[in-house]
């Protein structure tokens, strides 16, 4: 018997997500800016060896609490999960039965709602942006027949840029008691004061995902956190996996949350965040970049003159980037992180030596 015909069929034919590191695994890369990781190693920290012999705790208390405190909001209000993308798909799991019922998500965006979808036999509705990416509500609004969840990222990855609040409101009105909004905080700590925490109390069917991976600079530790009201919260318990945070991950996320460590982690923003306008005034002096999109994330989008090859020839010469092409509305566009102040120059002065 073939090990293929024991699996499911649209298991076989499933597209895989591509993450940063399986597109860059071969390449001999010196300067990584297509994953939006913090450029700088954090100095994390101490770890208790003394428990590592148990398991830990499904949901560490001491965790929720100091997050709770950071995105201001309650302790009953948070889970913790292995990053955002294991909450993407526990609220399918939840709330989607396979084959039956509907999300949407809107393009360009976070490849794994798509995926994770897939995965799981759930449909799914793709209503694309409209113009400067902004979500389509009419078009979202004459689409919820079976829908669950929506799936919106904000700041949007890979464009940077920031739903209007104001359409937000609108959509959380429109779906009421109908479906979950879910918003896809993974970069909101760039510009913290869109977020929607403090809406959660006034609606009811609000989903936040949030995680370290970005400016905490803890990518390696795969830890994450939804927001969302108390019921909600309680059937994504009864669905996580026994001991989703391991111990080591719990001993430096319960550091990374101190107020001193928060302290450090705003100072990261800012540099973050300063680095990005002086990596987007220096790109819009290029010959090959024909347009640079305002961003709120630590990342920049970029469209480059095709005739360059700046992708490829950025490649041959050890710098990943990560291109876009295949998103809709984003031919010719690459997605650059933002590095640190010398890593930003260096990959300008190589740019202006390719022309």
């Amino acid at each position: 018997m073939k090990i293929q015909s024991l699996a499911r069929h649209d298991i076989l034919c499933l597209k895989p997500y591509q993450s940063a590191r399986k597109l860059a695994r071969s390449s001999a890369g010196h300067l990584w800016l297509n994953a939006n990781e913090f450029p700088i190693a954090p100095n994390y920290y101490s770890l208790n060896q003394e428990k590592i012999h148990r398991y830990p705790m499904c949901q560490p208390q001491e965790i929720i609490h100091k997050y709770a405190c950071y995105a201001g909001i309650q302790s009953k209000q948070i889970l913790v999960s292995r990053g955002a993308d294991e909450s993407i798909e526990l609220l399918m799991k939840v709330f989607c039965n396979p084959t039956k019922d509907t999300i949407i998500f809107c393009p360009p965006t976070y490849g794994m709602y798509k995926t994770t979808a897939d995965i799981l036999g759930i449909k799914y509705k793709i209503i694309p942006k409209k113009k400067h990416w902004q979500i389509d509500l009419a078009h979202i609004k004459s689409q919820l027949n079976n829908v669950k969840l929506i799936y919106i990222c904000n700041p949007n990855n890979p464009t940077g840029n920031l739903i209007h609040l104001n359409s937000l409101k609108k959509l959380l009105k429109i779906t009421k008691n109908k479906a979950l909004l879910i918003i896809d905080e993974a970069y909101i700590d760039f510009c913290i004061n869109s977020s929607l925490a403090s809406w959660l109390s006034a609606y009811s069917n609000l989903v936040i995902l949030r995680t370290l991976s970005k400016a905490f600079a803890l990518a390696g530790l795969r830890c994450g956190f939804t927001l969302a009201n108390p019921e909600i919260i309680n059937l994504l318990k009864k669905v996580i996996a026994p001991y989703p945070i391991s111990t080591p991950v719990i001993d430096i996320v319960t550091q990374a949350l101190t107020p001193e460590s928060i302290k450090y982690t705003h100072e990261r923003i800012n540099t973050i965040n300063k680095n990005r306008n002086i990596l987007i005034a220096a790109l819009k002096q290029c010959t090959c970049v024909q347009k640079v999109f305002i961003s709120y994330a630590n990342y920049v989008l970029v469209k480059f003159n095709p005739k360059y090859k700046v992708f490829k020839k950025l490649l041959k010469k050890g710098i990943i980037l990560r291109d876009q092409s295949y998103q809709p509305g984003l031919n010719n566009c690459v997605r650059i992180t933002v590095g640190t102040y010398n890593e930003c120059h260096y990959l300008i002065s190589i740019l202006k030596k390719i022309i």
